[in-house]
Formats: C-alpha cells, structure tokens, sequence
C-alpha cells in the first residue's frame, strides 16, 4: 500500500489512501486479518521506492509462499486483500494514477509469481537436469 501511496505523492493524498488502506485492510475476513495481525511477516524495509521496491515485491511473494505451505485456505484471501488495499489506495484521491497503476501491476505479478514455500527446516529441492 505505501508503495502504491508514494507513487503519487500529495499531503493530503497520502492522508485519505492512508485512511483507505486501513479500511480495506479492517474489512479484510477474520483468517486473513489474523495473519496480518500476528507475528511472521516482516517489517518493509525503508528507503526511496526505487530502493524498496524489489524487496517489498520479493517479500510479497514470499509471504504467498509461505501462506501456500503453511495456509493454503488463506492464500487467496491474502491476495485479495493486498489487491483491494493496493487499489483502495490508488482510488482515494482524484482516480488512479498511471504510476500508482503500474506499482499495482507489479504488485500483482509479484503475488502472481510466487511459489510454493519450501517447510522450515526441510532442505531445497535439488535442481533437475
């Protein structure tokens, strides 16, 4: 969402997609805002968004991965979620913008892409030949 935020950037912008965020994520169901509540996702890193950027989307797709292995009945949900958050955002002050439009798509893929998460303690699968 911050991401989506700074894409275009404004004082009064960032309050209401703050707001918008926060509702989105309130209105999220119970198993997902459980998730977003508790201990295990990490803390997104800081910096300009040219900085931060690959690793929110890298941790994006990491927290699917995880939820695919641990929550599989959560993954969909989750996504959602953060999509709706994401446009929420986007929506809250004067329409979408292209640059809030395309930190969306990124976003998206990021969610898109991610694999299935490999259990804690089990070793990687070995590459195939």
């Amino acid at each position: 969402m911050a991401l989506v935020s700074r894409a275009d950037p404004g004082f009064f912008a960032t309050f209401k997609e703050s707001v918008a965020g926060s509702r989105a994520l309130a209105a999220a169901p119970e198993g997902v805002r459980d998730l977003l509540k508790g201990e295990g996702f990490p803390t997104p890193p800081r910096g300009t968004a040219e900085e931060v950027t690959p690793a929110v989307m890298d941790q994006l797709g990491a927290a699917v991965g995880l939820l695919q292995g641990k929550a599989p009945e959560q993954v969909e949900g989750f996504k959602a979620v953060v999509l709706g958050a994401c446009d929420a955002v986007a929506n809250a002050s004067k329409g979408v913008a292209p640059e809030e439009s395309a930190v969306i798509d990124q976003v998206r893929s990021a969610l898109a892409s991610a694999g299935p998460a490999t259990p804690q303690g089990a070793p990687p699968p070995a590459p195939t030949a």
